[in-house]
């Protein structure tokens, strides 16, 4: 069975740090991109970032604040995130992908159940 779990969300502080991992499981980690995307309140999900092959991309938002990172012996990804903001408040999901970072975000699937970052003084 494909899983990907997700953890390491909680409450931080605006300028604060969080890491978040994704644990996968059920399937050759090797042979997937992986992404993380988030929901806020009210809003849509929207990725975040991927990662394949030594690539990662990342969108606007995230760029110089979050670092995407794969451990292939652990099949883990994990999400670095810095300089954290009240608008990055969200759940965050892992996701994984037959193609490859840099494919249109819309290839990313089975999502996982989400860890819930809350960013706030």
């Amino acid at each position: 069975e494909v899983q990907l779990v997700e953890s390491g969300g909680g409450l931080v502080q605006p300028g604060g740090s969080l890491r978040l991992s994704c644990a996968a499981s059920g399937f050759t980690f090797s042979n997937y991109a992986y992404a993380w995307w988030r929901q806020a309140p009210g809003k849509q999900r929207e990725p975040v970032s991927c990662i394949s092959d030594g690539r990662t991309d990342y969108v606007t938002s995230a760029k110089g604040r979050f670092t995407i990172s794969s451990d292939n012996a652990k099949n883990m990804v994990y999400l670095q995130m810095d300089s954290l903001k009240p608008e990055d408040t969200a759940v965050y999901y892992c996701a994984m992908s037959s193609w490859y970072c840099g494919a249109p975000w819309g290839t990313f699937g089975s999502f996982g159940q989400g860890t819930q970052v809350t960013v706030s003084s």
